[in-house]
């Protein structure tokens, strides 16, 4: 997917249901040296294929958070972000799609609005509202958020995790018409991983690479989000492949994701996915995934960061 492609054609008349999109997303084999090295087999779960604008864990955990505004007759939905979060884009076109206001609260400075994410969100009806960073923390803080609230608003947690997410992304399980041993997932906010952890089967296994550093939190943020976590075997979340921070990439891992990209046709940002990639192979190198597991990793989305990295100048 191209930049190009990131338009408000791509979304339907206002007024309508969430797209279906393209459901289930496809399975793509991967082949490479070192899988064969340790006789492992891997696919991958291709939900950036989902939707061109509403694609990957995104449009999952949206779902049925649009279900509800529907159900409660909220007409308004107000979420959180930073300037090139692929949540607020997406949150911006479902809203759209489905004839809801949106408000995005925005972690930075005003002159972010130009950039590929925000304008994009900003043409599809979105009020943006720009915060400093010590305002953004207390976006969890009752007193603060009743200057945004009215009685048709719906509050969408910052990256849509929250326990309307783990339906949505439990259904991704079984779209794969095999157990793999194995699922590995890029992990931030940690809805993806408690949705995967509701739907996955009693044997197969979960890594989750924590994009960002000082990781551990995640762990009872997903048990909060899905409490039966807390009592399901299985899974594990490693906190050694952020590669400096959330937002944060070396050159070296840049051009690792890049040369991937050219061996195995697999498009790849180095924020989610790419850094997920690159963290699962270097797993794979140090021996701590058995010899001939079946692996399924999930692309969770986020291509239209892509832009704005370039708009940056960081890649």
């Amino acid at each position: 997917m191209t930049s190009d492609a990131l338009t408000t054609t791509n979304i339907p008349p206002r007024g309508g249901p969430l797209p279906a999109g393209l459901l289930p997303s496809p399975l793509q084999p991967i082949s490479h040296p070192l899988l064969d090295a340790q006789g492992v087999r891997l696919w991958c779960k291709r939900d950036d294929l989902i939707h061109p604008t509403l694609s990957g864990n995104k449009w999952r955990k949206l779902k049925y958070h649009l279900q509800q505004a529907s159900e409660q007759g909220k007409t308004h939905l107000l979420s959180f972000g930073g300037a090139y979060s692929n949540h607020i884009h997406a949150l911006a076109a479902a809203g759209h799609q489905a004839g809801l206001r949106t408000t995005g609260i925005i972690r930075g400075e005003a002159e972010a609005v130009s950039n590929t994410t925000l304008s994009a969100a900003k043409g599809w009806g979105m009020n943006l509202i720009f915060v400093d960073r010590q305002s953004y923390r207390r976006r969890q803080d009752p007193d603060w958020l009743g200057q945004f609230m009215a009685p048709d608003t719906l509050i969408v947690p910052e990256g849509g995790s929250s326990p309307l997410a783990i339906p949505g992304v439990a259904e991704l399980v079984a779209e794969v018409p095999f157990s793999p041993d194995l699922w590995v997932l890029p992990c931030a906010s940690g809805g993806t991983l408690a949705g995967l952890i509701a739907g996955k089967r009693e044997r197969e296994q979960i890594l989750a690479i924590a994009v960002l550093k000082g990781g551990a939190f995640i762990h009872d943020e997903v048990c909060r989000l899905y409490p039966r976590a807390a009592d399901t075997p299985g899974w594990q979340i490693a906190l050694d492949h952020h590669d400096g921070g959330y937002a944060k990439f070396s050159q070296e891992m840049w051009q690792w994701v890049q040369a991937f990209n050219a061996q195995t046709g697999l498009p790849l940002e180095p924020i989610y996915s790419g850094k997920a990639m690159w963290g699962l192979f270097r797993e794979l190198a140090a021996g701590r995934i058995p010899r001939g597991s079946e692996i399924v990793f999930i692309h969770t989305g986020g291509l239209q960061g892509l832009a704005g990295l370039k708009e940056q100048g960081r890649l």
